[in-house]
């Protein structure tokens, strides 16, 4: 039988048996509720974020997912595996309190954001540029009333004030959950627009990641794939697609 994408990124992930990796030390998983929100309780204990802080996720859902991932864990407890506890305790340990740092990359990310870097030539890949990344700018436009300015090649060019203002405005409303999940949607699909984009419900995840991929899918169209880049790219499918999960459950 064929393997999937998603079943070579988490044979890759868990192919590997690290003697580093720590030891399942608890039997079982559930979730609680507290005043602050949902926790993890391994045997009775409350887990703890890697900075020793309460570890609390705004919903069931979340909750029962990251449990979900405790109890995966086998022999070993391997954090490469457990993407939605990582995004929590982002949230919780370095996004928290710190969100207008973060708000400031993103702006900074939407400065230079992918969308707005066209190729020329040839003509077929213009086209598909045009194709997945106008309607971001599209979107933008019509929902937060900016324009970001396009440009042929790959040389910085100054967006409108008024338009990264306008990004900063409204990222700064999220909350550390949303903001974490938005981060990390940005990092992997280079543009902090399709973030904006997915995370507002206007753009699918599977439109975002067609967005992110419009170059590197035409080269692979024209040359050929490469084994290695193909299993880097199934492992950051994996991590975006929950990304996407962690989103809708904040």
């Amino acid at each position: 039988m064929t393997e999937t994408e998603d079943e070579r990124a988490r044979r890759l992930l868990t192919a590997r048996i690290d003697r580093n990796l720590p030891k399942r030390f608890y039997k079982q998983v559930a979730v609680g509720e507290t005043d602050a929100g949902f926790d993890i309780r391994l045997d009775g204990r409350i887990v703890k974020t890697p900075l020793k802080r309460a570890f609390a996720v705004p919903s069931r859902d979340m909750a029962g997912a990251i449990a979900s991932e405790w109890e995966a864990q086998e022999t070993y407890i391997d954090p490469s595996t457990m993407i939605i506890t990582r995004l929590a305790n982002t949230a919780v340990d370095r996004v928290r309190d710190d969100e207008a740092r973060i708000v400031a990359e993103l702006t900074d990310f939407a400065a230079s954001d992918l969308v707005c870097y066209r190729a020329g030539t040839p003509d077929p890949l213009v086209v598909r540029q045009a194709m997945l990344w106008d309607p971001v700018l599209d979107w933008v436009k019509a929902t937060h009333n900016v324009q970001f300015i396009c440009v042929e090649g790959i040389v910085h060019h100054t967006q409108p004030d008024t338009a990264l203002a306008t990004v900063s405005k409204v990222l700064g409303a999220e909350d550390e959950f949303r903001l974490t999940a938005i981060h990390n949607i940005t990092t992997l699909t280079g543009s902090t627009l399709i973030a904006m984009m997915t995370a507002s419900g206007a753009l699918s995840a599977e439109a975002a990641w067609a967005a992110a991929h419009a170059d590197e899918d035409w080269q692979i169209e024209q040359w050929g794939g490469d084994e290695e880049a193909e299993a880097r790219r199934a492992v950051r499918k994996l991590d975006f697609d929950a990304t996407m999960q962690f989103m809708g459950m904040c």
